[in-house]
């Protein structure tokens, strides 16, 4: 009988034991499960374009190499051909976050294009709503408060383009002025958050983005002279004369003849106030201002001004590519490298005196193509290179299925996850709907809409003027050559406009012209709410407080 007991006895502590270890075994598997999930570090610098990063190679790569966002692309993926479907700060930031179309999201300009709805959703919220610890450091530009983040600290003054220098930042609803240089502080903040305010024990999705290389390209002090006693070599197309163009390219105000006296580093006389403070500055802004050093000839002083253009410029990525690499090498010290996704990126392109301009919004190469990489050492393989095409609305659906998160948010970007393992989907739409509709303010750029494909780039110009142009991109990859009026491309013309109105109705944005030139001229509001007694530096260029 005792024996018999004995067994019984032996039978319920083996059954008990196997439940508590099947338990443990859950709640282990539970715990990994979720520490396990990615952790996601979006990186996206403003005005950051691919000729200023060492990766994507270009006239300036052995004498401002990038280091640190290059071991992001040599460890990672490097994406060829991602490109913006509205070359502007605010536009594209809200085209990422949404994963839709200005059209949809409904933010299309900056100037007078109000602010961001928030009620929109964004996919910071998904990721908050699915377990995820999210931050955003650095630079918003949307002038709503950002939703989905447990933490932000964004830029909060001059409009909420920020400073470089001494900086304001709303820190979760209050705004405090900082010393310091915004490129290391907006760094600061995501460290300390990455050290001691997130849990260790589960995922986290961070946002870092940097005001820099934005204007007016304000240096660190250590770079202010870094290549001084150096002449910085000149785009092939700086002296682009825009025959053919005359009436896009060659009608801007983004030219090297529109840099202001603040973009020049002039010294500002003392005492300057309101008004007569931003005249002064943004002296060189309007057609027929030259800001240059006395005694120096037009071709002298175009010259001049691209020099300190682009050594201010590049002395900011600098700065960038320093903070970077503290992100990378916190990862690799903390075990953290193997289960976290690096996305680094801008909003746009940009132009650093290719085909004489700075600046963006157009379709062509330099504005519209996007750098991007990613680093996921459990996904990507070490140096590979996508060349599809990608648009900046595919951003949102990418993150969200790379954290395995389902939605059931309405998006019209879609997920490009399989590429990073080098698989492309056969039905992937190889082109891409363009759409630009400021006007005339900043920059004197004619709305107008186009097609890209891996060919070609088929834009209307059609504000004020109705002018199509079509570049071969094989043939003239610079887009120095308009041929609209080649007979020889007639059938690819009418095969690219075909494409193009199927692809602006998949958007929902098949309007009429006249519809178009209707936002253009609305002023959806102010980014910033501008107290009675400012001055605004539009009233000043375009002289309504004269």
């Amino acid at each position: 009988m005792l024996k018999k007991l004995n067994i019984i006895v032996v039978c319920a502590l083996v059954l008990f034991s196997c439940k508590n270890t099947k338990k443990d075994q859950a709640l282990n598997s539970a715990s990994t499960s979720e520490t396990t999930r990615p952790n996601v570090i979006y990186i996206m610098a403003d005005d950051l374009t691919t000729q200023a990063i060492s990766a994507y190679g270009g006239i300036y790569k052995d004498i401002a190499p990038t280091p640190n966002i290059d071991r992001i692309a040599s460890e990672g993926m490097l994406f060829q051909d991602v490109l913006c479907t509205n070359a502007i700060c605010g536009p594209s930031r809200a085209a990422i976050l949404t994963g839709n179309y200005s059209n949809r999201n409904g933010y299309y300009k900056n100037e007078s294009g109000g602010k961001f709805d928030i009620e929109k959703w964004t996919f910071p919220q998904e990721f908050q709503k699915n377990g995820y610890q999210t931050s955003l450091f650095g630079k918003w530009h949307l002038g709503t408060e950002p939703q989905g983040f447990d933490v932000f600290k964004y830029h909060n003054s001059a409009g909420q383009q920020g400073h470089y220098w001494d900086p304001v930042y709303n820190m979760n609803g209050e705004d405090t002025k900082l010393e310091g240089y915004s490129t290391n502080l907006s760094t600061d903040f995501a460290m300390n958050w990455l050290q001691e305010g997130r849990k260790k024990d589960a995922p986290f999705m961070m946002v870092l983005q940097y005001k820099a290389p934005h204007r007016p390209w304000q240096p660190d002090t250590k770079y202010e002279k870094l290549w001084e006693d150096i002449e910085m070599p000149y785009p092939d197309t700086f002296n682009d004369d825009y025959k053919g163009r005359e009436l896009t390219a060659g009608d801007t105000e983004m030219t090297m003849d529109y840099f202001s006296r603040r973009d020049m580093k002039f010294e500002e006389p003392a005492n300057l106030k309101g008004k007569e403070k931003i005249k002064w500055a943004f002296y060189g802004a309007k057609s027929g201002e030259i800001v240059q050093p006395e005694g120096l000839s037009r071709e002298e002083g175009k010259k001049w001004r691209y020099q300190t253009y682009i050594k201010d410029y590049l002395a900011c990525v600098k700065s960038v590519d320093d903070n970077i690499g503290r992100v990378l090498d916190y990862l690799d010290a903390n075990g953290l490298t193997e289960n976290t996704i690096i996305v680094l990126t801008s909003d746009q392109g940009f132009y650093l005196g290719d085909h004489g301009f700075f600046d963006k919004r157009f379709i062509y190469e330099e504005s519209i193509r996007m750098p991007f990489m990613v680093k996921y050492p459990k996904l990507v393989k070490a140096g590979s290179v996508n060349e599809d095409i990608i648009t900046n609305i595919d951003f949102a659906p990418t993150l969200l299925d790379l954290a395995n998160i389902k939605t059931t948010q309405q998006m019209q970007g879609k997920s490009f996850k399989s590429m990073l393992s080098g698989k492309t989907p056969k039905d992937w739409t190889q082109a891409m709907y363009y759409h630009y509709y400021e006007f005339p303010y900043w920059h004197h750029v004619q709305p107008h809409y186009g097609i890209r494909t891996q060919k070609y780039t088929l834009a209307h110009f059609y504000y004020n003027i109705d002018v199509w142009e079509l570049y071969d991109l094989e043939k003239d990859p610079s887009q120095m050559n308009n041929i609209i009026n080649d007979p020889q491309y007639s059938n690819v013309i009418a095969d690219l406009k075909n494409q193009l109105k199927d692809l602006m109705k998949i958007s929902g944005n098949d309007k009429s012209l006249a519809d178009f030139r209707m936002i253009t001229d609305t002023d959806f509001g102010s980014i910033v709410d501008h107290k009675d007694d400012e001055t605004s530096v539009q009233d000043v260029l375009t002289g309504k407080n004269n």
